[in-house]
């Protein structure tokens, strides 16, 4: 038989168990009470501070992808201190990828790189090469010209600085560089400013004997990197942008505005100079004719961030925005001009008419006034 186990009864007295079953429900009660309590004088204060708000945003931009940049070496400098600019005031950060113009056409075209922003040195290569499958439209947003920058006595500097730059740089000797005209527009650009000295100053031959002594050990993808090999003393001159020699502080040579494809006034003048490069894809070339230097830049179809691309350029031409690209030596135009369709609305009332296009973008004398002496004599000739 079974053995029944007798059990001791638990004492009641005072409503112990009630209370033991009762307390954690009461804790509960109590925690969520006062967490109610907390986010009630969080909202408050928030609303008492809108700055809590714009920080949350900010914070929130800044926990997404970055904007990804693809600018021409030339653009490395002020683009920089733009971004840099921009991400301090919206906390967005940014990935910046610098290379020539071409080369970074045909990263989008060959390698399916995806851009938020392409901004290019030369503003006709996105009707030769990405439009209309990878962009729709593209902004005109500033101008350059093309300089002589040479390192301090530089052989043949003293008729190089009489105007006789033509036969200073072929002395023997003298050591010349230049960027490749298949990935850089200052590479192409450079062989178009021999053709325009020959014509210019009648001398037959010129271009080619030009194009021959900037030797092709001295070529490089861009422009932007003539500055370090000018600065080590490894070349003696170097053909570059006036903003990449303003910039490097480097002492230079103004060119003719008959050759110096920076006049708007010449574009028909320049014309006349082509040169034939690699195209876009493999076994295709493209010839191009000169024109004053004008830089582009757009939103293409497939980037990622198209909304804070926009905000960038909206930064880009506020007054502001302008400020930092002028410090850094680029004659950034106030008013775009917009070619194709599809760019931002506000983009659109900003750009100038057709007719107004040339009093807005020829603004060469005004901004040689505007920038800040470089080292040495610099003469136009």
């Amino acid at each position: 038989m079974r053995r029944m186990r007798r059990t001791r009864p638990i004492p009641a007295t005072h409503g112990s168990s009630v209370r033991r079953r009762r307390a954690p429900f009461t804790r509960r009660l109590a925690s969520r009470v006062l967490l109610s309590a907390l986010a009630s004088l969080t909202a408050c204060a928030r609303d008492a501070d809108p700055r809590a708000s714009s920080r949350s945003q900010d914070t929130a931009i800044a926990t997404r992808a970055p904007l990804t940049v693809f600018a021409a070496g030339s653009l490395a400098r002020p683009m920089r201190a733009l971004l840099d600019s921009f991400q301090r005031r919206s906390g967005a950060t940014y990935t910046l990828e610098t290379a020539g113009s071409l080369e970074l056409a045909r990263r989008l075209l060959e390698l399916g790189k995806v851009a938020d922003i392409v901004a290019l040195a030369d503003e006709e290569v996105f009707p030769r090469l990405l439009m209309p499958a990878q962009v729709s439209w593209y902004a005109r947003f500033a101008r350059n010209r093309l300089v002589l920058a040479h390192a301090s006595g530089a052989p043949g500097l003293a008729d190089a600085l009489a105007g006789n730059w033509p036969a200073a740089l072929q002395r023997k000797g003298v050591e010349v560089g230049r960027s490749d005209p298949d990935l850089d527009p200052a590479g192409y650009r450079t062989l178009m400013l021999f053709q325009l000295a020959e014509r210019h100053y009648h001398d037959a031959g010129l271009g080619a004997r030009l194009e021959a002594n900037s030797a092709r050990r001295h070529v490089r993808p861009k422009s932007a990197e003539l500055v370090a090999l000018l600065q080590a003393r490894e070349i003696d001159y170097a053909w570059m942008y006036e903003s990449s020699a303003r910039g490097a502080r480097l002492a230079f040579i103004a060119m003719p505005a008959e050759i110096d494809l920076g006049s708007e006034s010449m574009a028909e003048h320049y014309r006349v100079a082509t040169v034939r490069v690699l195209g876009g894809k493999i076994g295709d070339t493209l010839a191009l004719h000169g024109t004053p230097i004008r830089y582009g830049l757009t939103i293409p179809r497939a980037a990622a961030e198209p909304e804070r691309a926009a905000q960038f350029l909206r930064f880009l031409f506020s007054a502001p925005g302008l400020r930092v690209l002028r410090g850094e030596f680029l004659d950034a135009v106030s008013q775009p001009t917009i070619v194709g369709v599809g760019a931002p609305a506000w983009l659109d009332a900003l750009a100038t008419s057709a007719e107004q296009r040339d009093t807005v973008v020829r603004s060469s004398a005004a901004f040689e006034r505007r920038v800040a002496p470089v080292p040495d004599t610099v003469q136009r000739r």
